[in-house]
């Protein structure tokens, strides 16, 4: 029996002291922390947006700038789409059908011209004739000191164009 009772203030002896040792460990441990000079500092958590259209912050600026940048993108299309339009214009102008018609158009025009000329003043000249040109009718007559030109147009509007003879000198 005092073996047994040797052995049981063995065991009371062992755990005494671990209980101690813990307790003496977490003595320490909160002298430590209340001790320890741990700088800590906290301050209230904000958060801010970086956006104006959020935050309110610089709004007007914010809306003006993005007016300027919507403005100058709407001139942007609208010169983009202007400039398209002129050059498909330019490509239709410079086809090879545009340039005869117009070489065409300036050929008949002076041909007309010179037989106009011929008829008014050339060895077998008219005193007086008349012509169609794009739906206007022009008439002409010379009493020999001057050539009176009578345009009407298709509304009945007249132009009435009188040069002196004498005066054409090259």
């Amino acid at each position: 029996m005092r073996s047994k009772i040797k052995k049981i203030l063995k065991t009371v002896t062992s755990i005494v002291g671990h209980v101690i040792v813990i307790f003496c460990v977490a003595l320490v441990c909160c002298i430590l922390l209340l001790f320890s000079p741990l700088n800590t500092a906290s301050a209230e958590m904000l958060h801010k947006f970086k956006s104006p259209s959020f935050s309110g912050n610089g709004m007007s600026a914010h809306y003006l700038t993005i007016e300027n940048q919507e403005h100058s993108r709407e001139n942007t299309i609208k010169e983009e789409k202007i400039a398209l339009v002129e050059e498909a214009e330019r490509e239709v102008n410079n086809s090879t059908l545009a340039r005869f018609i117009r070489n065409l158009e300036s050929r008949i025009y002076a041909e007309l011209s010179r037989q106009l000329v011929d008829n008014m003043f050339g060895e077998t000249k008219s005193e007086s004739g008349s012509f169609e040109l794009e739906g206007n009718k022009v008439d002409y007559s010379t009493n020999g000191q001057t050539v009176s030109l009578t345009v009407t147009d298709q509304s009945g509007g007249t132009t009435v164009i009188s040069v002196p003879i004498g005066d054409f000198y090259f």
